[in-house]
């Protein structure tokens, strides 16, 4: 286990492989049926683990590999066992990719002793880069992330999220429905824009105001969480208690954000 990481080796490493897709970005035929869609899904994760490895290796070749999959939910509930690993999500908002749309990145995240360590998310068609360390600070490229000042609801933007669990045989739907709902009912904007990491990044530049999603999605989550984290953001449950791994939903936003909601909540 290293004590210390070479951060530009990392952030090297990202930007390659998201240089390698912006080129081939709108050059896919945009999948018709299910077979295709996971074809191209497949490629994504052979053409992003076998660059990352490859440059990485040399500087950190004890760290195994773990490729976080969003459709197994029960795996989302733990850490990995072992002590130190890289959780790859080789494209958040993949989707838009294969739709040619914008709002897909690299994600990657080193956890050590079952928490994030290290994160970073990449965004090549906006050349954003956004990291975090553990205890260290946020950034943008070279700058540091400023949260949200906003005090008025009515200016606020808040998003909401859902993930691939399944919800035919649980009141999910009906849950994510009445969040959705008291958004709505009181925030001046509400958006849902696709790239979960993406978004929890931007609650941390001061970009999005709240985030929130009442289903699991951890491995989604992790990268943009440590981001949000370092930049001041709370991280909390959608009822308000500090967010543990597994725990079945995210509440990120600034604390006098956090709280105006908690209490919109409660008052319903």
């Amino acid at each position: 286990m290293q004590n210390e990481i070479n951060i530009p080796i990392i952030l090297n490493a990202v930007r390659k492989v998201g240089e390698v897709f912006l080129k081939d970005y709108k050059q896919n035929s945009i999948p018709q049926n299910m077979d295709q869609l996971l074809k191209q899904l497949e490629d994504i994760d052979i053409v992003c683990l076998t660059s990352l490895k490859e440059d990485l290796s040399l500087e950190f070749p004890t760290i195994p590999w773990h490729v976080g999959d969003e459709f197994d939910t029960d795996s989302q509930r733990n850490p990995a066992a072992q002590k130190e690993y890289w959780l790859c999500d080789a494209m958040d908002g993949a989707i838009q990719y294969f739709q040619h749309m914008a709002g897909w990145t690299i994600n990657l995240a080193l956890i050590r002793d079952g928490k994030p360590l290290f994160s970073v998310i990449y965004d090549p068609l906006a050349n954003e880069m956004f990291w975090a360390k553990d205890g260290e600070g946020a950034f943008m490229n070279d700058k540091p992330l400023k949260l949200s000042h906003k005090t008025d609801l009515a200016v606020m933007l808040a998003v909401f999220e859902y993930g691939h669990q399944d919800k035919s045989m649980n009141d999910l739907n009906k849950k994510i429905g009445s969040t959705v709902t008291k958004l709505l009912d009181h925030f001046g904007i509400v958006r849902n824009y696709g790239p979960h990491g993406l978004q929890l990044a931007y609650v941390g530049a001061g970009r999005i105001d709240l985030f929130i999603q009442e289903d699991i999605d951890t491995y989604n989550w992790i990268a943009g969480l440590l981001i949000a984290k370092e930049s001041g953001a709370e991280i909390l449950t959608s009822a308000g208690e500090p967010w543990k791994w597994g725990n079945e939903s995210l509440l990120v936003a600034p604390k006098n954000i956090t709280e105006k909601y908690l209490q919109i909540k409660s008052s319903n």
